[in-house]
Parts: C-alpha cells; structure tokens; sequence
C-alpha cells in the first residue's frame, strides 16, 4: 500500500472515512504512514505515551491490560478496516493497554499533530471522520465503566470544537467554507435549488463603541438564538465572523427561502436584543439613542443567482450590501446570475 492511490481506495472501505470526498481522502492518505509488524510482535505497551491513532489495513491485532495478579486479560481484537488509538489523539494520556499483533499486519497511523493538520486545512472533513469515530466509540464502551464514558464526551467534545464558534456554537467560517462547496454539489447533481444568506447586526460597531464588547458578545449570542430557533434541522448557521453570520438552505427556492428570511428579519426587530442585554435594562437604552439592534441580509439562490460556491457567496455578500446601502433591516435577493 505504498501508493497513495491504493491508500485512497483502502480508506473508502473504512467505516470511519466512507463520507469523505476524493480530495478529503487524498488529504488524509498525506498525513498517514505505514507500519508493518510481524506475528508476536508489540505495537505499544500500557504506559507507553499515545499520540497516535492506528487503522489496521491486513492482519489481527489484540488489546490487553494486565490484572492487579499480574495476569493479562484480552479486552479487545481489531482486524481489516478497524481503527484503534483514538482516545490518545483527544486525551494525551499513557496508554491504558498493550497492543500485539495476533498474525502479520499492516496499519496506517496517524499522529496527533498530523490528525490536527488534517482537521485545520479539511474541519468538514474532520467532522465527519470524528462523528463515526464516536459512533464506533460508543458502541464498543455501551457495557464498560462510567470513565471510559466520560473519555467518549471528551473525544465529543473536541470534535465540536473544531468546527464550531465558541461563543454562538454555530458552525464556524471553516467549516463553511467546505460545507458549501459540499451542499452545492449535492443541489447540483441532484437538480435542486439551494439558497445562501449572508446577514449582518445592523450599527454593530456602534454597540461595541458605545457599551464594550462584552455586551456586543452578549448581543451575538442572542440573535444566534433567535436564528437557530426559526431554522430548520437540515439548515446550516454559520458565525462568519464578528456580527456577520451565513446560512446554507438546502433544497430550498428562492420564494421559501425569502419568506424564512423576513421571519427572521421580524424576530430580530421585534426582540429588542440590546435592551434586553443591558446591565441597567431599559433606562440605560433609552438614554443612549441606539436604534434597535436589525439584520441586513442578501440572499442568493442557485440555480436563478450563480453557478458555482464561489459565485454563490459572492451574489449573496452582493445583495447584503445592497440592503445596507437602502436603509438596512431588509431583505435583499441577488440580481440574475
């Protein structure tokens, strides 16, 4: 398995890797090696550091602990297509167990530092990779200890880190970025429509000035609340970054997607964030003359506003920028592609 094609194909029969593109895979085989060991031979022992995760690609290996008399007890046997060691990539922990080769084997590793360039440059990859991970995870500890539950919401817990906005906890600007380009191929093999919007908080900065950041975040964070309330579950919501945030709608036309939009636009306008927000309430606003915290949004469409991802932002940033130039609070679509 020398060649990267033949790693390639190897991956796509992996459980833990059978969502993942072309590219996605051709990326991950670059952060793979090889190992070979030979009938008897010790791939770690308990104690050893782990830094490293392991998917066996020919042979069999087994997991063993030693007993307080001293004995060693089997716990585990992986085999073609299994992977093992990925506690180690989330924890940073010894090992809690010694790992032998039952017959001839070959794996791919992957150590921690490579894992986490992986998940820099491919996050949607990386998602995907993590979430099958944990559904192994889980199956395998279904009847052990409460500690070796708590390591599966750890190994969770840093999946959605990785993708994810700390503040909001929608998805983040990376995994935008290749999720879009994902649903815009799907809606076009499938001749769907697909509709993106980027939105504004309108007169943000002047919040930020006037109060502190602090209640600027807070602000962020309520609106994220009102924006995942009113989604559906197949919409993707997304923090661009500072009080910009983008939404993908899947299989959704433009009339749908606009009435969602003005849904929200009202929700927004009518909740009275700041006020809300503010430390001394009601008195404090109605001092300082801050008009009431709106959204701005363009919304394109394809097939009607664009013909790639690229193109499909770009109409949207558009139509957002045309709705701040007529007045803000507004929904705006993008002109014909």
């Amino acid at each position: 398995m020398s060649q990267n094609k033949d790693k390639t194909d190897f991956l796509k029969r992996v459980r833990i890797f059978r969502d993942l593109t072309g590219a996605e895979l051709r990326s991950l085989c670059q952060v793979m090696h090889e190992r070979e060991l030979q009938k008897g031979q010790t791939l770690f022992r308990q104690g050893d550091a782990g830094r490293e995760l392991f998917v066996v690609a020919a042979g069999t290996l087994g997991i063993d602990v030693t007993l307080d008399d001293g004995k060693r007890l089997e716990v585990a046997e992986f085999s073609e297509g299994d992977f093992f060691g990925e506690m180690s990539i989330f924890e940073k922990e010894p090992r809690s167990a010694t790992c032998h080769a039952k017959s001839r084997s070959r794996l791919l590793a992957m150590k921690d530092d490579a894992f986490f360039r992986f998940v820099d440059s491919n996050p949607a990859g990386a998602g995907k990779v993590m979430t099958h991970m944990l559904e192994v995870t889980r199956s395998r500890l279904a009847d052990t200890d409460g500690f070796l539950s708590d390591m599966v919401q750890f190994g969770e817990e840093a999946r959605r880190r990785a993708i994810t906005d700390p503040l909001t906890g929608l998805y983040n600007r990376r995994h935008l970025e290749e999720a879009l380009e994902e649903y815009f191929n799907k809606a076009r093999s499938r001749t769907k429509p697909l509709a993106v919007v980027m939105l504004d908080l309108d007169h943000f900065r002047r919040i930020n000035e006037t109060y502190s950041e602090k209640v600027g975040d807070q602000v962020i964070l309520a609106a994220s609340h009102i924006f995942s309330s009113h989604l559906r579950p197949a919409d993707v919501a997304a923090r661009y970054g500072g009080d910009e945030f983008t939404f993908i709608l899947p299989e959704t036309d433009l009339q749908t997607a606009t009435a969602l939009m003005e849904d929200i636009r009202r929700a927004v306008e009518e909740s009275d964030l700041l006020k809300d927000v503010l430390p001394d309430g009601e008195h404090r606003y109605a001092e300082s003359g801050m008009p009431k915290v709106t959204t701005s949004q363009g919304l394109a469409c394809f097939p009607d506003h664009a013909s790639s991802p690229k193109t499909l932002r770009e109409a949207a940033d558009g139509a957002l920028y045309r709705a701040k130039e007529l007045g803000r609070n507004r929904v705006v679509t993008a002109g014909p592609a």
